[in-house]
């Protein structure tokens, strides 16, 4: 008898029922969840940030075949308990979807998938594949959240940098002028690509070069870290290059490219030295690799079926939760009714010197106006969002005061606020903007900017909170009503600008509120 036919011999008849039932849940979980699930795929093709995706599932594929053999030793066992994590993924799934937030639904869909391979196939299967598991959430296109972090650093060290030259420097935010030009940290400076390809790669290489934890554990971080600090060099090494060639270098489209040609040396040598320190992978015999793992019984081909019956539930139970909590169309395009102002105080002005407009995009409904009193201008601005879904929704990462780089105003800086409102102490954001040059007419002219969140009635500042009492309200059937609240004035070096908006406030909220209530349904 060959060596071949001893090993099918040896092979658990388990798998001839876990194989086709695994194939037949992940359909399943993919058609429930296909709308998740096209998301991802469609990230991946507008966005070079997570192109990489597309590579993540074969990649993960390849590293399971490679164990197949350990893989054919073992007896797969389902397990029950693991359902209860299957629930929680499922729940986690409902509250993202819920709250518009899709890196939540995201995760949620990536994990029931895995879970599926320790529910159906037990735990000694997961620990053999466990890292082609976990490589999986790579696919998930999240960590655009840490790009303005990313830019703050940037900006801190390549300023300090220049100073530590001797070049002088002036900063206001992410802008900083030096005695050849003026230079900004926009989204492209944030290394945030650099960073997940880095973490990506890197964290690949760990796994199939080291076999220890710790080595495969540091490379990791060093992954992340070498990125980071390649990154600040970077932005150091074009502000140069443009300073002393007249910012006649690194100023247009070869910025980006001498940027990537610098991160692939970085990375390339990254990967050099990490390979002097490489572990062969341990060898096993022939006996040792056709030993069956495990001592318990075969599992009953009705197990595995009550188990894939459980599963297929708990993973189509949101969506049957989503069918129950929608309504059709009441036919009727949201429409803010005009705010009055509160007379002889305040009266309708036009917005000279206000030209400005909050950058949300889609919302469904929105205003822009101006008021004045003795003499200052307050403009008001309100995005309403209604039926929020991934295309339409209050908090995104492209929903901001300003557009970025095409915008005619930067940030100067931001921080928050203490106000009454209604009778309730609320905290507002506040950002001073301040216009650039060839903008509109008015250039270096300042705006001082207070903005809040209304959601269903209830105020906050708080992207986080924004979510979960989006979700909350939701699950009560109130509907996903929701809206930005942005006042703004011309800034002046006092106090001034600050004391007519919080006026402007008490004289009006209660009437943006009632205005804003009027468009809220029931879902």
């Amino acid at each position: 008898m060959t060596t071949a036919q001893q090993h099918s011999q040896m092979r658990p008849i388990g798998w001839r029922v876990a194989i086709p039932t695994i194939v037949v849940l992940i359909g399943i979980t993919i058609a429930a969840y296909w709308e998740t699930a096209s998301s991802i795929v469609l990230i991946w093709m507008r966005s070079e940030t997570f192109t990489h995706g597309f590579l993540v599932p074969p990649i993960a594929g390849w590293l399971i075949w490679r164990q197949r053999a350990q893989l054919a030793r073992i007896r797969p066992t389902p397990h029950f308990w693991v359902l209860l994590l299957v629930a929680g993924a499922a729940i986690a799934w409902l509250l993202g979807d819920l709250a518009a937030v899709n890196a939540v639904t995201q995760l949620s869909f990536v994990a029931m998938m895995v879970l599926l391979v320790p529910a159906l196939l037990g735990l000694a299967v997961t620990r053999a594949i466990i890292f082609p598991l976990a490589f999986l959430f790579f696919a998930v296109p999240i960590g655009e959240f840490a790009m303005p972090q990313l830019m703050v650093w940037t900006a801190d060290f390549t300023v300090a940098a220049l100073r530590l030259t001797g070049i002088p420097v002036y900063r206001e935010g992410l802008q900083f002028v030096i005695p050849s030009g003026n230079w900004s940290v926009v989204e492209a400076c944030s290394g945030v690509r650099y960073l997940i390809a880095s973490v990506t790669v890197g964290t690949l290489f760990a796994y199939l070069n080291y076999q220890s934890t710790h080595r495969r554990l540091l490379f990791i971080g060093v992954s992340i870290l070498v990125p980071v600090l390649a990154n600040w060099l970077r932005a150091y090494i074009i502000v140069m290059l443009g300073h002393f060639s007249g910012n006649k270098l690194a100023t247009g489209a070869d910025h980006l490219v001498y940027g990537w040609l610098f991160f692939g040396v970085v990375i390339m040598v990254m990967f050099m030295v990490g390979a002097r320190w490489s572990e062969a992978e341990e060898t096993k015999t022939s006996d040792e690799q056709l030993s069956v793992v495990g001592t318990q019984r075969e599992a009953a081909p009705a197990k595995y079926f009550f188990v894939a019956l459980c599963f297929g539930i708990l993973v189509c139970l949101p969506q049957t939760r989503l069918l129950t909590m929608k309504k059709p169309p009441v036919g009727f395009a949201a429409e803010l009714k005009e705010l009055r102002p509160k007379e002889p105080e305040w009266q309708a002005a036009r917005p000279e010197g206000l030209e400005f407009k909050p950058a949300f995009q889609n919302p469904s409904a929105q205003s822009n106006s101006a008021f004045s009193s003795g003499g200052r201008q307050v403009g008001l601005y309100i995005g309403f969002y209604q039926d929020q879904d991934a295309n339409r929704k209050l908090v995104s990462t492209s929903n901001a005061l300003v557009e970025g780089a095409a915008s005619s105003w930067v940030v100067v800086k931001s921080a928050q606020n203490a106000l009454a409102l209604s009778g309730k102490n609320e905290t507002l954001r506040t950002t001073e903007l301040r216009e650039q040059s060839g903008g509109s007419g008015l250039a270096g002219s300042r705006l001082e900017v207070w903005q809040i969140y209304w959601i269903s009635g209830t105020l906050t500042s708080s992207d986080y909170a924004a979510k979960v009492y989006s979700a909350f309200y939701r699950l009560l059937g109130q509907g996903d009503d929701s809206a930005v609240i942005v006042v703004y004035t011309k800034k002046d070096a006092g106090s001034g600008s600050q004391d007519v908006l919080r006026r402007f406030l008490d004289d009006h909220y209660p009437q943006i509120d009632a205005n804003l209530s009027a468009l809220k349904r029931q879902n």
